[in-house]
């Protein structure tokens, strides 16, 4: 275990702790071979019905089922010895991606697979992120979860990057298999590096029970509950502008070309905002800037509501993507914050509502776009972010740390 409550970590400290490295490596895996998954199953979608709003669904059916898993299945997280546990999920993610490969099935059988794959999904990363809080505390708890996100988003690129030529040189249903195999060898290696640790629970009762009443006892602390707000918000307002970029480009006359190179603007300010700021910056000063951070980075999404030049797009979602590194001070009050004994539950919640709302955002701001204009969508999008900023600052003042 590593522990370094005073000063700042680095990440080779991080990831010399081998319970992390073994569940990170993994979970990087497994983004890689989800992106694989979804981008084959897509483009079989497309051959097969010619639907774009099926395709769309296809990328979105995982977000919201999430919900069912969060709030009733939760509690599994803190009741079952995590290595099965957390073996079970990749392997259930490489099950879903084999029979989709060797089953024809239809259309909606699949998104119905996906879709009960995906109730599972805040369960395993729960208890993943429980058990990494009980390895990394202080600062390298911070840093690891930073380093997490980081190479989940990279993963996810480079999966999607990948996939693309995957299904060009094999095809949709070599390319399921792949990752297949992918998620089946983060099972295997989950199940012999990771260490059998017990149950961290011995509650008796039905899971489903305790799942309901300790995510109600969640949402009615006040501090857990601003606490989850914060880092459920800005995602959906970021994420729900980053998915009208290709109609704003298109709308500015930039191209398609263009408006790839903005959108991937977005990551890779993720990518070197989290590493600037995890290095740059005193535990302390993180925690107190948060609100900064929102405001000024995601707030500038309001000039997008105007026509820029492509150059000042870029920016603007490179700071937008930057502005990710905010949560790296949330990290820590939040655990401190949370009873040992309902840690993977409360992990559990927060990845379902941060999951949920990155789906509901860009559906929203899609709507309102439709009904009014990309650029008023925009608009509201970073004065949303911004105002996210002056409401954490404000409720820190009322009610400090």
């Amino acid at each position: 275990m590593i522990e370094t409550e005073a000063g700042p970590a680095t990440y080779r400290d991080v990831l010399a702790e081998p319970v992390f490295r073994t569940l990170f490596l993994t979970r990087t895996l497994a983004i890689g071979a989800g992106s694989l998954r979804i981008l084959a199953l897509s483009v079989l979608v497309f051959d097969r019905t010619g639907s774009p709003v099926l395709t769309a669904l296809t990328f979105a059916i995982g977000f919201v089922p999430q919900v069912v898993g969060g709030t009733l299945l939760a509690a599994l997280a803190d009741r079952l010895r995590p290595r099965p546990l957390i073996t079970a999920g990749f392997l259930l993610d490489a099950a879903a991606a084999l029979v989709l490969a060797l089953l024809p099935l239809p259309v909606g059988a699949s998104l119905a697979l996906l879709a009960g794959v995906a109730v599972f999904g805040p369960v395993f990363n729960g208890a993943s992120n429980r058990l990494i809080a009980e390895q990394l505390t202080g600062d390298a708890y911070v840093l690891g979860r930073a380093l997490s996100s980081v190479a989940g988003g990279g993963a996810q690129l480079l999966g999607l990057a990948f996939g693309g030529a995957a299904v060009a040189v094999l095809g949709p249903g070599r390319t399921l298999l792949a990752a297949a195999a992918v998620g089946l060898v983060a099972a295997v290696w989950v199940r012999l590096r990771l260490p059998d640790f017990a149950a961290p629970s011995a509650e008796s009762g039905s899971a489903l029970g305790q799942s309901w009443a300790v995510t109600g006892r969640l949402w009615r602390d006040r501090p857990v509950r601003r606490l989850l707000l914060v880092q459920w918000l800005p995602p959906a307002f970021i994420v729900g502008a980053e998915a009208l970029v290709v109609p704003y480009a298109a709308e500015r006359g930039h191209g398609s070309g263009t408006a790839g190179i903005i959108l991937a603007c977005a990551p890779l300010g993720m990518v070197v905002g989290n590493l600037l700021y995890s290095r740059l910056l005193r535990p302390a000063a993180r925690e107190r800037l948060v609100a900064v951070v929102i405001a000024g980075l995601g707030g500038p999404l309001v000039l997008l509501a105007v026509p820029v030049p492509a150059a000042v797009a870029m920016v603007v979602m490179f700071l937008a993507g930057a502005a990710f590194c905010y949560s790296l001070g949330v990290q820590r009050p939040f655990l401190e914050a949370l009873a040992p004994e309902i840690r993977g539950q409360a992990f559990a919640l927060q990845f379902t509502g941060l999951m949920t709302l990155q789906g509901v955002g860009p559906v929203l701001l899609g709507v309102l776009a439709e009904q009014t204009s990309i650029g008023a969508a925009m608009l509201v999008a970073g004065l949303g972010t911004a105002a996210v900023g002056g409401w954490w600052a404000l409720t820190l003042r009322r009610f400090p740390a």
